[in-house]
C-alpha cells in the first residue's frame, strides 16, 4: 500500500515536471513566435539574403545657360567576401595595384572571416572594373584567386570645368554627401533617394542560381540652375589669376552682379582649388580654400563706402551738388585728427569731393546727418544684417550699435572706416545706389529642376528696401561716372563705354591692430552707367607692391572685366568711334622735382596727380615699367613716410637671395634691425617673410656662400 502511494506521488511529480517543462516550452515558443517574431524574421532574412544599396544619381549643377558645372558619373564599389578568399596576401598583391590601394590594409580586412563582405575601394571608375573582370575571365588562375570579389554601382562627383566657381559649387565626400558650398546648402534637393537590391544567398553568402531578387529603383536628385554665367565667370577667373600674380597679393576676390535683380553673375576667390582633386590630406588648407569669403569675410570698405554716404546725404537733404567743402589735409573731430590722403584739396564742390575721394568732406557729410539719420540709411542699405543669399557661412558684417556710436566713430564711418562689410553686402548696397534706389536680395540659384527636367521652383527678384529715391539714384550715376572720367577711378575707364564707380583703400588688422604697410585695395564699378546692367567689385588683399591703393591694384582689372562683359552682352558703345589708346611705359620719376616729373610723364602722353606736400617726388603709382593706356594718370607722392607708430604691425619683407647690404637696407626700410649669421647670400630668415611684427624687432638672417 505504501509502495503504491510512493509510486503515485512519483508519477504525480513527474507529471507536474513534464507539465512545467511543456509550459516553459510553450511560453518560449510563444515568446519567439509572437514577441520576437519580427526581429527573428528580419534576422533570418539577413542570413539568407544579401542587400545592397543602389545609390541615387545626384542632381547636376548648371550655369544660367544650362552648361554643366557639376555632375555625377557612374562609379563602382569593389567588395569581397573574406570567407571565399583563400590566400589573402596573394589576393591583395594582385588587386591593390589595380585599385591604387594599400595592399597591407586590404589583406588585414580580408582576414576577418566573420564578415560576409568588406569594401576594398570606393568610387572606382569603369575602366578599372572592366580590367579586373577581363583578368578573371581570361586567366583561370586569377579567377580562382580573386574568387569572392563583386562590384556594386556607385557614383562619383565630377566638376568638368575644374577650378571654375570651385568654392561656390563646393565638395561632396566619398558617400556623395555635400560638404561645402551649394553641394552642402542644397543637399536635400541634390542627393535624391537611394534604392536597394536584395538577392537570396546560401549559408556561405553565395548567390542562389534560382534565388529571388527584389529591386527598388533609386530616385534621382534635382538639378540646380544657377544665375552664374560660365562665360562671365571665365572672364573673371582669367582677370583674377592675372590680378593675384601681378599684385603678388595674399588673395583676390571678384563679384559680378545684375544691378537690377540681385542675381550673381560671377563669384571668384583666389587662391582656390580643383574640386576634382582637392587636398584632402591637408584638412586645414582644404578648410581654408573651401570658404566662400565673399559672403563670410568682413573688411573695412574704405572709400568705396563714400558712394553710400554721398547718396544718403543727398537723399536726406543735408547736402546738395553745389555745397562747398574745404580740405586742408585733415579734419579734427573730438580731438582726433582725421587725415586726407592728400595734403590739401582746397575748396571743392560735392562732385569734385567724391572724385577726389576727400576724407574731410565725407566726415562733414556724416556729421551733418547725425547718427539717427545716417543709421537709418545704413540699415536701409542692408548693413549690419545678412543679405539672405542662398549660400552657407554668410556674415552679418559689423555695424556699431547706435547707442555706442561716438562722434568720431560717426565721422570715420562716413569715409568707410569703423564699419565692416562682406564683399556681397557692399556690392548689393552699391547696386541700390545706381538702379533707381532698390535694395535687391542677392541670389545664385535661378531654378530647381526635377530629374525629368520640370521646373520645381524658380527664384524671383526681391526688393528688400528702398534706401534712396530714383531721383537721387540718377544723380549718383552721374557723380560716379565723373569719378571714372576725372577722378581716382581713371584706371577703370573702358574706351567707348560710359562706366562709373569708386576706388577704395582699406586698412588691414592683425591681432586687433592696424598693419601700417599693407591694405585692401578695391574698385566697385557699374556699366553702362546711363542704364546699368551689371556691377563689378574687385578686392585685392595685401598686395606686395610699392603702392597698393585700389586705383592701381584693383581698378585696371575691373576695367578689363567690364570691357569683356560689355562685349559679351552685346552692349553698343556710346562712342562707336572710340579707339583703344596706345599703351605706354611709365617712366621712373622718383627723385625728380614735380616739374621735371610732369614733363617726363607728358612726353609719353601720361597725366599726373600729386599730394602737393613738397616739390620732390619720393614715390609713384604705378611703379616705373608698368604699362598704361596713354592719357592715364600717374600718382606722384612727394611726402616722406610718417614714422611707424609702436602700436602698428609691419609686414616682414623677404630678403632671400640678397647680399648683407641689400638685406639690411630692405629691413631698415621697414623699421627692423638685422642680426647676421653666416656669410654670402641670404638663404633664410626669422621671423619669416610675410609675417607681422612690431617695428624695431630684430630679424635674424642666415647667409651662405653660393
Amino acid at each position: 500500500m505504501r509502495a503504491g502511494l510512493v509510486t503515485r506521488k512519483r508519477l504525480l511529480m513527474m507529471l507536474l515536471a513534464l507539465t512545467a517543462l511543456f509550459a516553459l516550452v510553450g511560453i518560449r515558443i510563444g515568446h519567439l513566435t509572437i514577441t520576437q517574431s519580427e526581429a527573428l524574421t528580419a534576422r533570418g532574412v539577413r542570413q539568407w539574403t544579401r542587400e545592397g544599396v543602389v545609390t541615387a544619381q545626384r542632381g547636376s549643377i548648371e550655369d544660367t545657360n544650362g552648361d554643366t558645372l557639376a555632375l555625377s558619373a557612374t562609379a563602382y564599389i569593389v567588395t569581397a567576401n573574406p570567407q571565399l578568399v583563400k590566400d589573402e596576401k596573394a589576393f591583395a598583391q594582385a588587386l591593390a595595384p589595380l585599385l591604387n590601394a594599400d595592399a597591407e590594409a586590404m589583406e588585414t580586412r580580408l582576414k576577418n572571416k566573420k564578415l560576409a563582405s568588406v569594401i576594398l575601394k570606393r568610387q572606382v571608375d569603369r575602366d578599372t572594373v572592366d580590367t579586373i573582370r577581363s583578368l578573371r575571365t581570361e586567366n583561370l588562375e586569377m579567377n580562382a584567386l580573386l574568387r569572392g570579389i563583386s562590384f556594386d554601382e556607385d557614383t562619383k562627383r565630377v566638376y568638368p570645368k575644374g577650378e571654375l566657381l570651385s568654392q561656390v559649387l563646393g565638395l561632396t565626400n566619398v558617400d556623395s554627401v555635400g560638404q561645402s558650398g551649394l553641394e552642402s546648402w542644397y543637399e536635400t534637393l541634390l542627393r535624391g533617394k537611394a534604392g536597394s537590391l536584395r538577392t537570396e544567398v546560401d549559408a556561405r553568402s553565395r548567390l542562389l542560381p534560382d534565388g529571388k531578387t527584389a529591386y527598388v529603383a533609386p530616385q534621382a536628385g534635382c538639378t540646380l540652375r544657377l544665375t552664374v554665367d560660365s562665360t562671365i565667370q571665365g572672364v573673371v577667373e582669367k582677370a583674377m589669376r592675372e590680378c593675384i600674380a601681378v599684385n603678388d597679393a595674399v588673395s583676390v576676390q571678384c563679384l559680378v552682379m545684375d544691378v537690377n535683380t540681385g542675381a550673381i553673375l560671377a563669384a571668384c576667390m583666389k587662391p582656390d582649388y580643383d574640386p576634382n582633386s582637392p587636398p584632402r590630406n591637408d584638412v586645414e588648407t582644404l578648410r581654408e580654400l573651401m570658404r566662400i569669403t565673399v559672403v563670410s569675410d568682413v573688411y573695412e570698405p574704405g572709400s568705396t563706402f563714400k558712394m553710400l554716404t554721398c547718396a544718403a546725404a543727398l537723399d536726406s537733404g543735408v547736402a546738395s551738388l553745389t555745397d562747398r567743402f574745404t580740405c586742408t589735409g585733415s579734419i579734427t573731430v573730438d580731438g582726433d585728427r582725421i587725415r586726407c590722403w592728400k595734403n590739401s584739396h582746397g575748396n571743392q564742390d560735392l562732385p569734385t569731393a567724391l572724385a577726389n575721394s576727400c576724407n574731410p568732406a565725407f566726415v562733414t557729410l556724416a556729421l551733418r546727418m547725425g547718427t539717427e539719420t545716417f543709421y537709418k540709411y545704413l540699415r536701409a542699405f542692408g548693413l549690419g544684417v545678412r543679405t539672405g543669399v542662398d549660400l552657407p557661412g554668410e556674415s552679418a558684417g559689423i555695424l556699431i550699435n547706435p547707442q555706442y556710436v561716438k562722434t568720431v566713430d560717426l565721422a570715420r564711418i562716413g569715409f568707410g572706416q569703423s564699419v565692416a562689410v562682406t564683399p556681397l553686402q557692399m556690392i548689393t548696397a552699391a547696386c541700390s545706389v545706381v538702379n533707381g534706389g532698390r535694395l535687391m536680395k542677392p541670389y545664385i540659384v535661378k531654378e530647381v529642376l526635377s530629374a525629368s527636367g520640370e521646373v520645381i521652383d524658380r527664384a524671383s527678384p526681391t526688393v528688400v528696401a528702398n534706401p534712396i529715391s530714383a531721383e537721387t539714384s540718377a544723380v549718383m550715376r552721374t557723380l560716379l561716372e565723373n569719378v571714372v572720367e576725372n577722378g581716382g577711378g581713371k584706371n577703370a575707364a573702358v574706351p567707348g563705354y560710359r562706366v562709373g564707380g569708386k576706388t577704395g583703400t582699406a586698412q588691414v588688422y592683425k591681432d586687433g591692430r592696424v598693419v601700417s604697410n599693407v591694405h585692401i585695395g578695391s574698385f566697385l564699378g557699374f556699366a553702362p552707367i546711363d542704364q546699368p546692367r551689371f556691377a563689378v567689385l574687385v578686392t585685392v588683399n595685401e598686395a606686395n607692391v610699392p603702392v597698393d591703393y585700389g586705383s592701381t591694384t584693383a581698378a585696371p582689372f575691373a576695367s578689363q572685366i567690364m570691357e569683356e562683359v560689355l562685349n559679351y552682352l552685346g552692349v553698343r558703345k556710346s562712342d562707336p568711334n572710340a579707339t583703344e589708346p596706345p599703351t605706354v611705359t611709365v617712366p621712373d620719376v622718383r627723385g625728380l622735382t614735380l616739374a621735371e616729373a610732369r614733363k617726363a610723364l607728358s612726353d609719353v602722353m601720361l597725366l599726373s596727380e600729386t599730394d602737393g606736400l613738397s616739390q620732390a617726388v619720393s614715390d609713384q603709382a604705378p611703379a616705373a615699367g608698368a604699362k598704361m593706356p596713354a592719357g592715364s594718370k600717374v600718382m606722384l607722392y612727394t611726402y616722406e613716410k610718417e614714422p611707424i607708430q609702436p602700436m602698428d604691425l609691419v609686414s616682414v619683407p623677404s630678403v632671400k637671395g640678397m647680399s648683407m647690404v641689400a638685406a639690411g637696407r630692405q629691413l631698415r626700410a621697414r623699421g627692423f634691425e638685422m642680426k647676421i649669421s653666416g656669410t654670402g647670400l641670404a638663404v633664410s630668415q626669422k621671423p619669416s617673410a610675410g609675417s607681422f611684427a612690431p617695428p624695431g624687432e630684430t630679424v635674424e638672417v642666415y647667409f651662405e656662400l653660393p
